[in-house]
């Protein structure tokens, strides 16, 4: 099996809209011939398949067909992958196989659409790929696990709601802490080394990694203030800790808050102050 050329798609081609909001791209990055498809032809094709005894060489071609159709999807996914060490064509393969997957399993009768049920299971083939390649760095086997966790439940969660689960969704879902998921989804990265003549992308003449090494990390760039305020946040009241909580993480207003606690806004407004006071404070005693 080989990524081929793209067969024309010559019936009316919509955009993918429909695909998880976490696979979606920069503006920009990804090129509208990758992420479309005949879906009134996709469905046509399920459903005479549906309709045929499992024996029938028709089946087949159907088969090749809807492989053939859904490749600038797996080209789209295979490429969200890229920058991890591994060829790009291996990893179109992989997608291919996750693809062929999905089509061996599709229920038509489901209603919901082909790509939104395929992305999360090209996607949870091309990470056992990663997987199974093994890990880089020493990682503790409590990670590992976790890790195999947050797989399996990144995927069920996603073809449940049709996209991306949060994080909060991930641990009520495994029954853990927010922090507990973000140790394991931190723990990706672990999974493998790639040279520092590595290309960041596939233009050819983008940097190679070593270029960019001494550059500011974003991500980076919040960890001691991070851990800093771990101790900080331990000391807090409940009720400030909930605040603080539905405040920055599950985004809601000074009101939704003071529904939620069933006290007034002018009172959130003057805890979260009172908090944030403490909190700035308590990092400036510790410089």
């Amino acid at each position: 099996m080989t990524s081929g050329h793209h067969a024309p798609v010559d019936q009316q081609i919509e955009p993918l809209d429909d695909a998880p909001a976490a696979l979606d791209a920069p503006q920009g990055e990804t090129p509208s011939s990758a992420i479309v498809t005949d879906r009134e032809r996709t469905r046509a094709l399920f459903a005479e398949m549906a309709a045929l005894p499992p024996e029938s060489p028709r089946r087949q071609e159907i088969r090749s067909e809807l492989v053939q159709t859904h490749l600038p999807l797996v080209e789209y996914l295979a490429r969200r992958f890229r920058n991890r060490g591994e060829p790009h064509d291996d990893l179109v393969q992989v997608a291919t196989i996750g693809l062929i997957k999905a089509i061996d399993r599709f229920d038509v009768e489901r209603g919901v659409e082909f790509s939104t049920y395929a992305t999360p299971t090209i996607v949870g083939e091309i990470k056992r790929y990663f997987r199974d390649r093994g890990w880089a760095i020493r990682v503790p086997r409590r990670l590992q696990e976790l890790k195999m966790s947050l797989a399996k439940a990144t995927s069920e969660l996603s073809q449940q709601y049709g996209r991306a689960p949060t994080v909060s969704e991930l641990a009520d879902h495994l029954g853990m802490s927010e922090d507990e998921i973000l140790e394991g989804l931190e723990s990706a990265n672990a999974y493998s080394t790639i040279s520092l003549d590595t290309p960041e992308t596939d233009d050819a003449d983008a940097l190679a990694v070593a270029d960019t090494l001494g550059n500011i990390d974003e991500a980076l760039e919040g960890v001691e203030y991070r851990e800093s305020l771990k101790p900080l946040l331990e000391k807090l009241p409940p009720r400030e800790k909930r605040i603080l909580l539905l405040r920055f993480f599950r985004n809601m207003t000074q009101s939704q808050i003071a529904a939620e606690l069933g006290i007034s806004q002018m009172h959130v407004s003057r805890l979260l102050a009172r908090t944030l006071a403490r909190l700035r404070e308590g990092l400036l005693a510790d410089q």
